[in-house]
């Protein structure tokens, strides 16, 4: 049964959007948990936008679950996860004008200093997965690095519009998951999810974990957010 990963990025975004201090990502990373999340995941950004160091060493010492800490593979990032220790982290691309994250790691181009990022962050005892896209190369590549897990990217079918689209990109992430399994990769899935395209993708199977932030956090100002990690962990664990 595949698991959720709730990610709380989007309750710092409302929080800085006033520089105040609520609401609090780590309250509400308490809140899903209690509802059934089964880790919790932060980005924490170059430019600090939304998830602040605070947050991060606070929920260390608080996540009953898991902490997935997303990063960058820079010097600092890795600095700062060899001191908190996340239980995994996430290798993403990262552009100080993009909005979200724009697509998966291009492994192929950057073997040598994303080799060098795991084998520093294992030796500190974390697990590693790296975000791409559901592309064959770069999950092959991501094993040769060294990965523990990839993050398959589900932006583009989450943004496809025809359902002759829809079902090509499923078809690739499909592809994706058999081609990590293969590999003896975990399998993990995010970006773009919602409460009405994630079933499609839950269907395909072989997925462990399903990492979902800005739907979970949007449906939580309507419902709450206990109603909301709770309705998405029921979506994700249909399959089997």
């Amino acid at each position: 049964m595949a698991k959720l990963g709730v990610n709380v990025d989007h309750v710092a975004t409302v929080r800085q959007a006033r520089g105040i201090n609520e609401p609090d990502p780590v309250t509400a990373a308490a809140i899903a948990e209690l509802a059934g999340a089964d880790s919790i995941t932060v980005h924490l950004r170059e430019d600090r936008r939304h998830i602040q160091d605070r947050d991060v060493e606070v929920l260390r010492k608080t996540v009953k679950t898991k902490l997935n800490l997303e990063m960058a593979a820079t010097d600092e990032m890795v600095g700062i996860a060899l001191k908190i220790l996340p239980d995994y982290v996430t290798l993403v691309p990262e552009k100080r004008e993009e909005l979200t994250t724009e697509g998966g790691l291009d492994v192929l181009r950057n073997r040598a200093p994303l080799k060098k990022t795991v084998e520093l962050l294992q030796q500190g005892g974390i697990v590693v997965s790296l975000f791409v896209d559901p592309d064959i190369e770069q999950i092959k590549e991501s094993h040769r690095v060294g990965a523990d897990t990839i993050e398959i990217h589900t932006g583009t079918y989450c943004e496809a519009r025809r359902a002759d689209e829809r079902k090509l990109e499923l078809a690739k992430i499909h592809n994706a998951i058999r081609a990590g399994r293969k590999l003896g990769l975990g399998v993990n899935a995010g970006h773009g999810l919602n409460y009405q395209n994630v079933q499609d993708v839950v269907a395909l199977g072989g997925i462990d974990e399903f990492n979902i932030g800005h739907s979970i956090v949007s449906r939580a100002l309507l419902v709450g957010f206990e109603r909301a990690v709770r309705e998405m962990a029921a979506l994700i664990r249909k399959e089997g």
